[in-house]
């Protein structure tokens, strides 16, 4: 099964969220690449999202989810109690994406920026797509 997020490769919150991913997904199902990065790009290709996306894109198999959709898809396949976010699922897309485009918006400024992505550690390198 094909577990994709993509993210933005420069942005500390996005970076944050990918190491809290990793902690709890030992068994590596999930893959990552930046936004910015080759892969990143093809894969928003594919699935033609090629407009000035700015925010998560998580792929399974041959599906994609943005935004908030993502976020909850994400912590639905982490399990545990991360499994109970998807609650937030009867709240109607469009009204939790304003709050997931306030947090988007304001990232940079809240939670800073990078000049370049970060270098995953060898025991995680595998799990990243350049």
């Amino acid at each position: 099964m094909r577990r994709i997020i993509l993210f933005d490769g420069v942005c500390n919150f996005c970076d944050s969220s990918v190491q809290f991913i990793i902690k709890r997904d030992p068994n590596g199902a999930y893959q990552f690449a930046p936004l910015q990065g080759e892969t990143g790009k093809k894969l928003l290709n594919e699935f033609g999202l090629t407009e000035n996306l700015d925010s998560i894109v998580y792929i399974e198999d041959d599906r994609y989810y943005k935004k908030s959709a993502a976020a909850l898809k994400v912590c639905e396949n982490l399990g545990g109690v991360w499994r109970l976010f998807v609650i937030f699922k009867i709240i109607p897309t469009p009204i939790r994406d304003i709050f997931y485009d306030i947090v988007v918006k304001n990232r940079y400024k809240w939670f800073g920026k990078k000049e370049s992505c970060m270098i995953p550690s060898p025991e995680i390198r595998s799990r990243f797509l350049e």
